[in-house]
């Protein structure tokens, strides 16, 4: 990075944290903290929203997944209009009315304190983890790729979110993310841009899509039922519906951004506006890494995009292998190139067909040599991390965009980084002191409870930076993220559905069923049984049948004899 970067990445998140702090000071209780004073536009929770789904991990992994797997991604979000429309109808106007400041209050009315509390630890589980995660994914590709300090880093994006978040609560949250959201918009386009820019001459957009589509990168619906399979179109309409069920309706993190909703209105606009821009959004991000994978159709690629793994087998027995390999990756790109040229500037339709097969048939030769060298990188050290999806967009940020550009992508992904953090820490913070302290610490002042709702704050903030610490890359981050949310979400879910529709239900039979579903679910996912898309279906499936089954035979108190306990009070 040159010093222009640096410039543009310090003042770029400088004047987001600076502003923020300035226009949310003066918070004089809980409401105002927690809430934002509930003067928040429709605009401001909509982009708001998409800020807090929108992670650093969505910026670094979906360009990569788009590189190496196609478009078919963009399933997973499919379900998401249907659930914003059905959370703007049943969700928003039962919050609104109750005036609860989180989601898990409701349950304490429709059920016990005992349920309200268990889904509330759950939450803090799952959400906690997750905070950690959006720390560390940006900060093990940035120390990777540019050789930062990994624990340094951790801390220092930790400590920049929880100096805003603790001091201005939810209105710094959702102010700071408009901004957030602005820097993030504006990089991207600026990035899909200058792809385009840097593909030859004679390659249009069109080309560029033909050539993308001939790879395979543009199979976008899969409307197979194979389990196997994680992205299709069924698995995002319904296994994505009850996840984005689960996660705007009573994921905390979510819940606050429309709770600060100046009325039942506003709070509807903006998950609405969500729901039409999230998939677009999603679907532009995808197509980024497309056009990157049809750059380097035409530019030199390295054979593994993890510069540390790279690195670890370079320093091993396997070193001649590693290099052979990649000598025979550089003829390959060379007959890409070739063939890509002149698919490009023939106009003969046949020679164009046959132009296309061989280019398919190259880059399959060249997807087996980065198996290949998976393998190897796998040899010289068991712990090497082979799957390089992450760091595919970060590599072309550094390599390919003009200086000040580079800053600009930078800010961009930490800037995600912040937005998705900040909710989480707001939403960890209201739920501990609301659900858990102030439910069992009744009596005291507000401003004891404004004090204490930064103080675990605070405390959460520390924990994620801990959990970032400590953290293990798994996979694919887009991807290990989802899957934390599906072993808790659908059980939450079910939940909240027993409560919102199924009325003589009750508390005990709740309760115990959401204790067993949760075990339940841990084992299949632990043993892989299916996709973890389904785990939101199955929980909210498991726990509400659960629930009937218990309340019918265990549980089910007679009319008659309540009656006489209630003549007997």
């Amino acid at each position: 990075m040159k010093q222009i970067d640096w410039i543009v990445l310090l003042a770029t998140l400088t004047l987001i944290i600076l502003y923020g702090m300035y226009k949310a000071r003066g918070n004089k209780n809980v409401t105002d903290y927690l809430k934002g004073g509930n003067d928040a536009h429709w605009w401001t929770i909509g982009l708001s929203v998409m800020a807090t789904q929108a992670s650093a991990i969505t910026f670094l992994s979906t360009p990569g997944q788009a590189f190496h797997d196609g478009m078919g991604f963009v399933q997973f979000y499919f379900g998401l209009p249907i659930a914003m429309v059905i959370i703007s109808s049943v969700f928003i106007p039962l919050y609104h009315k109750m005036k609860v400041f989180t989601a898990y209050e409701y349950l304490e009315g429709r059920f016990d304190r005992k349920t309200r509390t268990l889904t509330a630890l759950i939450f803090l589980i799952q959400r906690g983890l997750s905070a950690g995660i959006t720390i560390f994914a940006p900060s093990i590709i940035l120390s990777a790729v540019l050789g930062w300090n990994l624990l340094y880093l951790n801390i220092i994006i930790g400590v920049l979110v929880i100096l805003y978040v603790v001091s201005g609560g939810t209105k710094a949250v959702n102010i700071t993310q408009k901004q957030q959201m602005g820097v993030i918009f504006g990089g991207m386009f600026l990035a899909f841009l200058i792809i385009l820019n840097f593909l030859p001459l004679d390659v249009s957009f069109g080309k560029a899509l033909e050539i993308a589509g001939a790879n395979g990168k543009m199979e976008i619906l899969d409307f197979s039922f194979d389990f196997e399979n994680r992205y299709t179109f069924w698995s995002g309409i319904i296994g994505g519906t009850f996840l984005a069920l689960s996660y705007f309706g009573t994921d905390q993190s979510q819940v606050q951004r429309y709770l600060s909703g100046r009325s039942v209105k506003q709070s509807q606009m903006g998950l609405i506006m969500n729901g039409f821009l999230k998939v677009p959004m999603q679907f532009f991000i995808l197509l980024i890494g497309v056009m990157v994978f049809v750059f380097y159709q035409f530019n030199t690629s390295p054979l593994n995009f993890n510069p540390s793994s790279v690195k670890s087998v370079m320093a091993s027995e396997y070193a001649q292998e590693y290099q052979s390999l990649e000598s025979q990756k550089a003829q390959l790109q060379k007959d890409i190139k070739r063939e890509q040229l002149l698919y490009s500037r023939t106009e003969d339709v046949t020679k164009q067909q046959l132009h296309l097969d061989n280019i398919v048939a190259l880059n399959v030769s060249e997807k087996t040599l980065r198996e290949e060298a998976k393998t190897l990188i796998k040899k010289a050290n068991p712990n090497n991390e082979t799957n390089d999806k992450d760091y595919v967009f970060i590599h072309f940020i550094l390599t390919q965009l003009p200086r000040g550009l580079i800053g600009l992508l930078l800010a961009v992904i930490l800037s995600a980084a912040m937005s998705s953090t900040a909710s989480e820490l707001n939403a960890l913070g209201s739920t501990t002191a609301i659900d858990l302290y102030k439910r069992n610490a009744p009596g005291q002042t507000e401003r004891h409870y404004l004090s204490a709702s930064r103080w675990f704050t605070l405390l959460w903030g520390v924990i994620a930076i801990g959990i970032a610490c400590t953290a293990n890359l798994f996979d694919n981050l887009i991807q290990l993220v989802n899957i934390i949310g599906s072993i808790f979400y659908g059980n939450i879910l079910g939940v909240f559905l027993l409560a919102f529709f199924v009325k003589f239900v009750k508390s005990q039979a709740t309760f115990f069923a959401a204790i067993i579903t949760q075990v339940i679910i841990i084992v299949i996912w632990w043993m892989d049984i299916i996709p973890y898309l389904w785990l939101n279906v199955l929980g909210a499936v498991i726990v509400m049948l659960l629930a009937l089954v218990l309340q019918a035979t265990l549980f089910n108190t007679p009319k008659s004899l309540m009656d006489s306990v209630s003549s007997t009070e």
